[in-house]
């Protein structure tokens, strides 16, 4: 079974009789990014609070991992071990008197030991960005912080399933998008990762399956740009079109782009290129690939010193402070990969700092891009020099 939760005919009313979910079916594959969207009073909330036992169905199945969920005590405890959630507000998540005890709680009521309690606590605000943070009072933080310390204490019960109820409301654009480029770090740890938003360049942009809900059904679920392509049903929703799909339905329109929808700025401008006949740099630049737990700092930033044409992006919370300890401008801290595959088809080299299955990432998308479009883009890994030394 390589479903992560499946819904069979869920139906559920709120006390007062209010239908929210009307007979809902989906299935989601291990390791996807998925986004639900729809308008206020969509259930799409509701939905998600079903996936790990915080309501229960009037009639149909929750299945987590390809079992049904048990609404017994032990049922819902190990159903939250696997299926971590982060609350639309996290002041409705936090509330302990420091970072450290509020991320301990979830581990303390499994009965972990104190050790592996501390150990479990540094990993998730390491893995958040947090870490320094611990005897701090989380009143006292940033509303992106507070978020990633909510998330934290999700991380600290090791779930495999992660939900996120609108994870950039109220925040900053570039606390969002901070927090959307820690989605897709922890998705490349290999988690699945669900969501529910208002902000469909979000769901167009980030993730790999859209469910587009209304009035308690699932309209459509697909990829984003099959979803977000039929413009009646999108304002049906009461939603809007994505600025890069309206655009590409005008220019079809009058004739000057044909073929499928891109599935973002990049291929939407590779496709314009084409259609006026400049297919862009007959030589594209390079991607440079720095791990930021392979090589140092200062080897980073004697490379940028050297390379003063490049443009730079770091994804990841550590490729992220690594560039910020070593006062290396960031010209890219989000959409990382294809704002760098932009500047290559122009012939511009670009450098992203990234570690772990970021650079995985980095790897399969150039390679997919390079093969659609039938370009030679060339990605090259910079080496440390201890290593290269030794080799």
């Amino acid at each position: 079974m390589n479903n992560a939760i499946d819904l069979e005919h869920v139906v559920f009313s709120y006390p007062q009789g209010t239908l929210s979910l009307r007979g809902i079916s989906f299935s989601i594959e291990r390791g996807r990014k998925v986004a639900l969207v729809g308008p206020n009073g969509a259930g799409k909330t509701t939905l998600l609070l079903m996936c790990n036992g915080i309501l229960k169905p009037d009639s149909g199945r929750v299945l987590v991992n390809g079992e049904a969920l048990s609404y017994t005590k032990q049922g819902l405890l190990d159903i939250r071990r696997r299926v971590g959630f982060v609350f639309q507000n996290s002041d409705n998540q936090i509330f302990a008197p420091t970072v450290f005890a509020d991320v301990a709680f979830g581990p303390l009521n499994l009965g972990m030991e104190k050790e592996e309690i501390r150990t479990v606590v540094d990993e998730a605000l390491f893995s958040v960005g947090m870490n320094g943070y611990e005897r701090r009072p989380p009143h006292h933080l940033s509303g992106g912080e507070k978020k990633r310390v909510a998330i934290a204490g999700v991380l600290a019960m090791k779930p495999d399933i992660l939900i996120f109820d609108e994870p950039t409301s109220s925040l900053d654009p570039a606390s969002a998008a901070e927090i959307v480029d820690l989605l897709d770090e922890l998705n490349a740890m290999g988690k699945t990762i669900i969501i529910s938003t208002h902000d469909v360049m979000l769901a167009f942009e980030w993730a790999d399956e859209v469910l587009l809900m209304s009035d308690g059904r699932i309209l459509h679920h697909g990829p984003p740009r099959e979803v977000f392509i039929d413009q009646d049903l999108i304002r049906q929703s009461r939603l809007t079109v994505p600025p890069v799909m309206e655009i590409f339905c005008e220019l079809k329109a009058r004739g000057i782009l044909s073929g499928s929808p891109p599935s973002g700025v990049l291929e939407l401008m590779h496709s314009i290129q084409q259609a006026a006949g400049t297919p862009g740099n007959t030589r594209p630049g390079t991607i440079f690939v720095a791990d930021a737990e392979q090589v140092s700092g200062a080897e980073i930033g004697d490379w940028v010193s050297v390379h003063t044409g490049a443009r730079v992006g770091a994804m990841g919370t550590s490729a992220k402070r690594l560039a910020e300890e070593e006062n290396i401008a960031l010209d890219f801290t989000y959409g990382v990969i294809d704002k760098c595959l932009l500047k290559v088809v122009l012939g511009q080299d670009t450098l992203i700092i990234s570690s772990g299955g970021m650079i995985r990432r980095v790897y399969e998308r150039v390679s997919e891009f390079s093969r659609e479009h039938d370009l030679d883009i060339g990605v090259a890994p910079i080496k440390s020099r201890d290593i290269s030394g030794s080799e």
